[in-house]
């Protein structure tokens, strides 16, 4: 490679570091705004993003600002279940336990406020006969 050749490789880096470190930067002020940590995850930024929503908009919605982890886990299930194919699995709480087995790109494990929440998708097998 020439010398213009490998300046154009270092600077072509150079501005893919910029892009990666924006986007770091701006995932972590949208967390922020949600009051959202990611505690462990597999799961694509877009479907993060829309399952951080949707807990943030039913936590909200809930009467009285009190919990109810079976409605949250349900939409959270529901949503993800309409949009993205079954099956997927929801546990929320602020107080639980896990150990599962989760579909590649399948795993999300995040706290919302001091709501912990686990999503997760799992394989579905046609029964047969």
């Amino acid at each position: 490679m020439d010398a213009a050749g490998e300046e154009l490789e270092r600077r072509s880096k150079f501005l893919n570091s910029l892009i990666l470190k924006k986007k770091a930067v701006d995932q972590q002020e949208h967390h922020d705004r949600l009051n959202v940590r990611v505690r462990a995850c597999d799961m694509p930024l877009p479907l993060q993003n829309r399952a951080f929503r949707c807990a943030r908009d039913h936590l909200d919605s809930m009467p009285g600002k009190k919990l109810d982890s079976k409605r949250l886990a349900l939409a959270l299930k529901k949503e993800f279940d309409s949009s993205y194919g079954p099956a997927w699995h929801c546990i929320v709480g602020t107080s639980f336990g896990s150990y599962v087995t989760h579909s590649l790109g399948g795993f999300l494990y995040f706290s919302i406020d001091k709501v912990y929440i686990l999503l997760f998708k799992t394989a579905v097998e046609p029964l047969v006969h």
